[in-house]
């Protein structure tokens, strides 16, 4: 298939919000790429959805400032990319940096402008063409002709979406699909896709999500929310494999948890849990002191800041599949299995005490809770309504520093701020950038004020002047060496725009770092 083909498909996606066209778009080039063979439905079912199928490639924004100017005419199939990414993935040593470049250049040189700008955002991570993981499902279901349940399901256990597109669409008869499909099971050493919790703003919120009809929600799990990073564990005797949210295994770099599910008494288990880094007082330490530590291969810095896994459900013990046991009765395993290591929940059906609960843990340090219903299986890979996450809102009034052109939908439209904090000294302190929680009616404004604001205009975008206030809702602040004031927002996302603040108002630096400190 024709590079050009999967570009097409991407921009037209992009350009519709309806999800039944986007869902079109991606069975006509799904089928098409059947037409052309399984290598063909696996390169293009990753690039639909927005990555490249190397997890490593060496490149990224800086590689990506100055390319050659776009080919005329396509000439790129799927399987050249494909090729090509893999061969750079592959350069090691020295001169690998200057080959990259050079195949790099040669690559989009021979792509359109179309092709270029896909190519980009896979390099880059940051397609934004609404393809999400579970659209691009539901149009591998159509395609085939078989249940989109199943092709969940089966993505869930696969970890991932390309085997499972190759599976349904390879097969000759929807039949043969649905038996391709049936063959993807929960295996110990095999990730599967995490259970997903979906937002409220309070406890009360979150309940009332869980409530059937009329009724209350009657008894709910409330498990503590820790600040720490999910992890999945498999054990199959002494063999563990430990591996991250995003499916990456990080077994080598943590051997403290590996230690501690040795000594649990089942023989084979898939966990469900958290770790972080503790202090002293058994508070946790800061985020990326966890995200730094679990990420390094340092054995020195690994043996002064050891993690402690903490699990809050159980998918497999001991030859037994939990996945679609309810929840009451995981945990009730779970105790049995992980008892040391369990994360501290309450039961209960009385909305006082699940907010009791949430002021407690947050007090501790931790982010928050996930309310749960009590009696729903794992459904795994999804972002379902069985679980709804609560976190402290913070906000802050920051000023516009500067503001990105956008991407796919929000192309021609001013989108990613740039947030400065005032100092008290004079200037401002950037915190960070967000597009997350703009209305297409704010999108709109927008572009016309910080056009009107603009001091310089950049191939990027604008850089303004520092006037326009935002109000920003946020989860929590970080270290980062990044930016200038040493902080950098958690998940950021814009309330509104201040018109009754002027900059001269806003929050300062030294407030946000009170607001870190304690």
């Amino acid at each position: 298939m024709l590079l050009a083909d999967v570009a097409a498909a991407s921009t037209a996606v992009a350009a519709t919000r309806s999800r039944l066209a986007k869902r079109a778009v991606l069975v006509d080039v799904l089928r098409r790429a059947a037409a052309d063979g399984p290598q063909d439905v696996a390169i293009v079912s990753r690039y639909l959805g927005g990555e490249l199928r190397q997890r490593r490639t060496g490149l990224g924004w800086r590689s990506l400032t100055s390319l050659p100017e776009p080919a005329d005419t396509p000439s790129l199939t799927a399987a050249d990319v494909d090729a090509a990414f893999a061969a750079m993935a592959e350069l090691a040593g020295p001169g690998s940096a200057g080959a990259r470049t050079a195949a790099a250049a040669e690559l989009f040189g021979a792509a359109t402008q179309d092709e270029q700008r896909l190519l980009r955002g896979l390099v880059t991570g940051e397609l934004r063409q609404g393809a999400l993981d579970a659209l691009l499902l539901d149009a591998v279901a159509e395609a085939a002709g078989v249940p989109a349940g199943a092709v969940r399901r089966a993505a869930m256990l696969a970890g991932e979406t390309e085997a499972v597109a190759v599976a349904a669409l390879a097969a000759p008869t929807p039949e043969a699909a649905t038996e391709a499909l049936d063959a993807f099971t929960l295996t110990v050493g095999r990730p599967v896709r995490p259970m997903l919790a979906q937002s409220a703003p309070d406890v009360a919120t979150a309940l009332a999500g869980l409530a059937q009809g009329d009724a209350p929600a009657g008894e709910v799990v409330v498990d503590t929310k820790l600040d720490g990073i999910r992890i999945q564990v498999h054990r199959d005797g002494d063999d563990v494999r430990v591996y991250t949210r995003s499916l990456d295994d990080i077994t080598a770099r943590v051997p403290e948890i590996v230690a501690a599910v040795r000594l649990l008494p089942a023989q084979r288990l898939v966990l469900d849990g958290e770790a972080l880094t503790l202090d002293d007082a058994g508070r946790p330490r800061p985020f990326q002191e966890t995200a730094s530590r679990s990420a390094t291969r340092d054995a020195e810095l690994a043996g002064s800041a050891s993690l402690t896994p903490f699990f809050f459900d159980v998918l497999h013990v001991d030859g037994r599949d939990l996945l679609d046991a309810p929840l009451r009765e995981r945990l009730a395993v779970l105790d049995q299995v992980a008892a040391p290591h369990v994360v501290d929940r309450v039961v209960t059906a009385d909305p006082a005490v699940a907010a009791e609960h949430f002021r407690a843990v947050v007090a501790a340090g931790q982010e928050g809770v996930v309310v749960k219903a009590y009696d729903a299986p794992y459904e795994a890979g999804r972002r379902g309504a069985a679980w709804v996450k609560v976190k402290p809102r913070h906000t802050l009034d920051l000023v516009v520093l500067a503001v990105e052109w956008g991407s796919g939908r929000r192309a021609g439209t001013l989108s990613n701020i740039h947030l400065g904090a005032r100092d008290p000294a004079g200037g401002f302190v950037m915190l960070g950038k967000t597009f997350k929680g703009m209305t297409d009616e704010m999108l709109a404004w927008q572009t016309e004020r910080f056009l009107a604001l603009a001091q310089s205009r950049e191939p990027w975008g604008v850089v303004v002047r520092p006037e326009q206030v935002v109000e920003i809702a946020f989860d929590g602040l970080q270290r980062s060496t990044r930016y200038p004031g040493g902080l950098a927002l958690r998940f950021a996302r814009v309330l509104r725009y201040r018109d009754d603040k002027p900059a001269s108002e806003a929050d300062t630096i030294d407030a946000v770092r009170a607001l870190a400190a304690g």
